[in-house]
């Protein structure tokens, strides 16, 4: 096994049940690594790399509506007529399912060409987005992590369908850690790809470095966590207490 990058090496600590990844979207074909040498879904491609290939695609490699969502080729009227969502049983009728198509993230048509995989142990190159799939523990500490020193709220966009587009293309756009359910998205539980109820985290990369830092200085695990209710409480009223005594 290839050393962490030492940059990422706090992520060493949570002992994740499957690897970090990076991920990268690229113009140019990546000359360090090799391409995947299968045809597969968008989703099925963070399973790969979790399992520790590192590797790059284009859009002959994808199986499903990926290649649409990265620009890489023309829209796809057969789903964006929302025709396949109610033969699926994910929608009552084409126009729920076509309204998903005005606000799905999607990168700018040609934009790019290729996107680049690599676990933790095998990344060589700056990552757009870190994708983690975590417990519920461990991405509290996460949540934590992200407001610690800038006080920013959370939040967790999705749809039922497309969970792809959420999962790699949203946070990469807006610039925001995005949460995704495992179980809630329908294409990546009815291919059975993560264990369900665990929380897959993407960091997009101008947040990655903050966090990384963050997780260094802050408590993992707050004494409030180990007090229990009762102790917790009189914990808050001894320090409200003394703050209105300094003032």
């Amino acid at each position: 096994m290839s050393p962490i990058p030492k940059e990422y090496s706090i992520l060493e600590k949570f002992d994740f049940e499957r690897k970090p990844v990076g991920v990268k979207f690229l113009f140019n074909k990546p000359k360090e690594l090799k391409r995947l040498d299968k045809v597969m879904d968008f989703c099925e491609m963070l399973v790969e790399a979790q399992q520790g290939d590192a590797f790059y695609v284009g859009k002959e490699d994808f199986s499903c509506i990926g290649a649409v969502l990265l620009g890489m080729v023309n829209d796809d009227p057969v789903f964006e007529s929302g025709r396949v969502g109610p033969k699926l049983g994910a929608y009552k009728d084409t126009r729920a399912n076509r309204r998903i198509y005005q606000y799905l993230p999607k990168l700018p048509k040609k934009s790019i060409n290729y996107v680049a995989f690599a676990p933790l142990d095998k990344l060589t190159f700056e990552p757009d987005i870190m994708i983690i799939l975590a417990n519920v523990s461990q991405a509290e500490i996460f949540i934590r992590a992200k407001a610690y020193t800038t006080g920013e709220s959370w939040s967790a966009m999705g749809t039922p369908v497309v969970g792809c587009a959420w999962l790699y293309i949203y946070p990469y756009l807006n610039g925001e850690m995005n949460l995704t359910i495992t179980g809630f998205s329908f294409g990546m539980k009815s291919r059975r790809l993560f264990p369900e109820g665990r929380v897959l985290l993407t960091i997009p990369w101008d947040k990655l470095p903050g966090i990384l830092k963050n997780l260094e200085e802050m408590e993992w695990v707050p004494e409030s966590y180990n007090l229990g209710a009762k102790d917790h409480k009189k914990k808050v009223r001894r320090i409200i207490k003394e703050l209105e005594q300094e003032s």
